[in-house]
C-alpha cells in the first residue's frame, strides 16, 4: 500500500457476498445434494462468464447465473422446475455477507470506497441493500457497462472512470486469485483475501498482499507507508 492510495475497490461475489450461502436453499429443495449443486452451480457461472468474454458474446450476470444453475442440475440429474429455478435465483439478491465485512468497511471509512463487480446493477443493488451496506460505497460499478466480463482491462479501467482517480490511488481487493491477477495486470495495488487458505494459482502473478481476512487488509492500511516485498504468510 502507498501513501497515494484514497480508493478501495472490492470485488462483490466472494469478496463481500458468501456465495455458498445458498447452499441452505439448496439442501432444503435437493437433499443431500445442496453443497454439490452449489459447487458446480458457482464454477460454471464464472466459466460461462469468461466462455462469453472470449467469444464477444455478451449477456448480464444475472442470464448467466441462471444458465449455470440450469446446466449444473442437469448435470447432477437434479429436476429443477419453474418455481424451484425461481427461489434459487432469487437467493443471489439476498446472500449473506462474510462476518468480517462490515466491520472492515467500518474501519476503512477513511477511503473511498466502491464496489466491482460481474453482476448486473439490479443484482448488486438488491445484495448491497439486503446486507445492510447501503450508504458504505462511493460507487457500484457493474461490468453491465462494457459489456464483457472480468479479468478484462476495459473492466478494471471502469474504477478510475468512476472515481476520478488514477490506477495508483485505487487499492483492488477479491477473494478470487484470477481477480487480483487480472486487476494487478491492470496496475492496481492488489490484496488477494484468501479465507479458505488456498494455493496461489500459477498465473505468473501474485497479489501485492494476502490476508485471510478484511481485518488483515485493516492492519495493513494502519501502516500504509510500509512497503510490502511480498506476499505475507496467511
Amino acid at each position: 500500500m502507498t501513501p497515494t492510495t484514497q480508493a478501495i475497490a472490492f470485488d462483490a461475489y466472494g469478496t463481500l457476498f458468501d456465495v455458498y450461502s445458498v447452499i441452505a436453499l439448496c439442501e432444503r429443495k435437493f437433499p443431500g445434494r445442496g453443497v454439490e449443486l452449489s459447487r458446480l452451480w458457482r464454477a460454471k457461472q464464472l466459466e460461462y462468464t469468461w466462455l462469453r468474454s472470449l467469444s464477444g458474446q455478451y449477456e448480464d450476470f444475472w442470464m448467466v447465473t441462471e444458465s449455470a444453475l440450469v446446466f449444473a442440475c442437469r448435470s447432477l440429474n437434479l429436476a429443477c422446475h419453474a418455481q424451484t429455478r425461481e427461489e434459487l435465483m432469487e437467493s443471489y439478491l439476498h446472500l449473506e455477507i462474510f462476518s468480517d465485512v462490515q466491520p472492515a468497511l467500518a474501519k476503512l471509512a477513511r477511503f473511498k470506497l466502491a464496489i466491482l463487480s460481474n453482476g448486473s446493477p439490479r443484482m448488486l443493488s438488491a445484495a448491497v441493500e439486503s446486507a445492510g451496506l447501503n450508504g458504505v460505497f462511493t460507487d457500484v460499478i457493474s461490468v453491465d457497462e462494457v459489456k464483457i466480463y472480468k479479468t478484462s482491462p476495459r473492466v478494471y479501467g471502469l474504477v478510475s472512470q468512476h472515481l476520478g482517480l488514477p490506477g495508483r490511488a485505487i487499492a483492488f481487493v477479491s477473494s478470487n486469485f484470477w481477480d487480483v491477477a487480472g486487476a494487478k495486470s491492470f496496475g492496481f495495488w492488489t490484496c488477494w483475501v484468501n479465507r479458505g487458505r488456498l494455493p496461489a494459482e500459477e498465473l505468473s502473478i501474485m497479489p501485492d498482499v494476502t490476508v485471510p481476512t478484511l481485518d488483515g487488509l485493516v492492519d495493513v492500511l494502519r501502516n500504509p507507508t510500509e512497503k510490502v516485498d511480498k506476499c505475507p504468510e496467511v
